[in-house]
C-alpha cells in the first residue's frame, strides 16, 4: 500500500489552525465606548460601509480614523498611513487639524494621510488598479504603509453616471462587484481596512421593502430612510453601519412676542450587518475635538 500522503490532505496543525483563526486585525475609531460597539474597532481585511444622510457624521469618524490608525497597535491603531479618496466637496484639512489635537502622541499626523480627488465610478476603479500595483512593488510613497483606505463616497460616484435603465442598471451592477472585488483583494493581500461612504435615499412605500440585515430602514430626522445602491452594491461589503439623526425638543424660550422651541441634535451608530457583530447601537457626539459615544 502507498503510504505517501496526499497533498490534499491536512496535516493536523492544519486543522487546529482552521478551528482557532488569526485573530482580524482592527482599527480603533478613538473612542473605547464606540470600539466596545464594533468589538474592538474597524476591521482590517475586509470592507466597512458608513451609511448616513448629511449632517450625521460619517465624514467627521472618518477623519478620526484617518488620525487613529497611525496609534500604535498597542493603543488599537495600525501604525499606518492612510489614503481617503474623496469624490465629493474639498478635503476638510481644517477639520482634520481640529481633530488631531485630540492625538497628542502623533508626530506630524498630517503627513501621514495621503488623499486623491475621484470623478467618477470608472475613474476609482483606475485609481485601486494602479494602487493595486503600487503597493504590490513598494513604490507607494508612504512612511509607514498604507493600513487604511476611506472612500467618501461611493454614492456620489454613480449618481450621475448611469440612467435609471435596464442596460445602465446592469452596466451598474457589474462596476459594483469590480470595484468591490479589488477592495476586497486588496484588503486581504495587504491587510488594509477599507472604509466606505454611502448616502441614503427616502423610503416611499415599505410595504414590500427587501430586508437587508437587520433593518428594512431606518429614521433620520424624521424621514424613513434605506441605504442608496440598492441590493446589488448591498451585497458587496461586508459591514454597514447605520447613522441616524434626531432633532429633540428641549424646551422653550420667549423672545419678544416670538416662542422658539430650542432643540438639540443626538446622533446614533447602529449595526445594520455584519458577521461578526450583534444587532446593536451606540449613541455618539461630535465635540470640537474629537467623536466618542456615549454610554447608555
Amino acid at each position: 500500500m502507498d503510504q505517501t500522503r496526499s497533498p490534499h490532505l491536512m496535516k493536523p496543525e492544519d486543522f487546529l489552525q482552521q478551528l482557532h483563526p488569526t485573530p482580524t486585525q482592527k482599527c480603533t475609531i478613538g473612542c473605547p465606548i464606540l470600539d466596545r460597539l464594533l468589538n474592538g474597532g474597524i476591521p482590517c481585511n475586509s470592507i466597512t460601509e458608513l451609511v448616513a444622510e448629511s449632517g450625521c457624521g460619517k465624514t467627521q469618524i472618518s477623519l478620526q480614523l484617518l488620525l487613529s490608525a497611525q496609534l500604535p497597535t498597542s493603543l488599537g491603531g495600525l501604525s499606518g498611513s492612510s489614503l481617503y479618496l474623496f469624490s465629493e466637496s474639498p478635503f476638510p484639512i481644517r477639520r482634520l487639524v481640529q481633530l488631531s489635537s485630540a492625538f497628542p502622541t502623533l508626530n506630524n499626523p498630517l503627513e501621514k494621510i495621503l488623499t486623491h480627488p475621484l470623478h467618477s465610478a470608472h475613474h476609482l476603479f483606475d485609481v485601486l488598479s494602479e494602487l493595486d500595483s503600487l503597493l504590490l512593488s513598494g513604490e507607494f510613497s508612504s512612511d509607514p504603509p498604507i493600513k487604511l483606505l476611506v472612500i467618501d463616497s461611493i454614492a456620489a460616484l454613480f449618481r450621475y453616471e448611469f440612467e435609471n435603465n435596464a442596460r445602465d442598471l446592469k452596466q451598474r451592477s457589474g462596476l459594483f462587484f469590480r470595484i468591490s472585488s479589488k477592495l476586497k483583494e486588496q484588503a486581504r493581500r495587504f491587510g488594509l481596512a477599507v472604509v466606505v461612504i454611502n448616502q441614503v435615499v427616502d423610503v416611499v412605500d415599505s410595504s414590500d421593502g427587501l430586508r437587508i440585515g437587520n433593518w428594512t430602514y431606518l429614521y433620520s430626522s424624521e424621514r424613513k430612510v434605506c441605504a442608496a445602491l440598492g441590493l446589488s452594491w448591498a451585497n458587496c461589503v461586508n459591514t454597514r453601519l447605520f447613522l441616524t439623526r434626531h432633532e429633540e425638543r428641549i424646551g422653550q424660550e420667549v423672545i419678544g412676542d416670538d416662542h422658539c422651541v430650542r432643540t438639540q441634535t443626538r446622533r446614533f451608530i447602529r449595526v445594520a450587518f455584519a458577521p461578526h457583530l450583534p444587532d446593536s447601537y451606540c449613541e455618539f457626539v461630535i465635540s470640537r475635538e474629537k467623536v466618542f459615544g456615549l454610554e447608555r
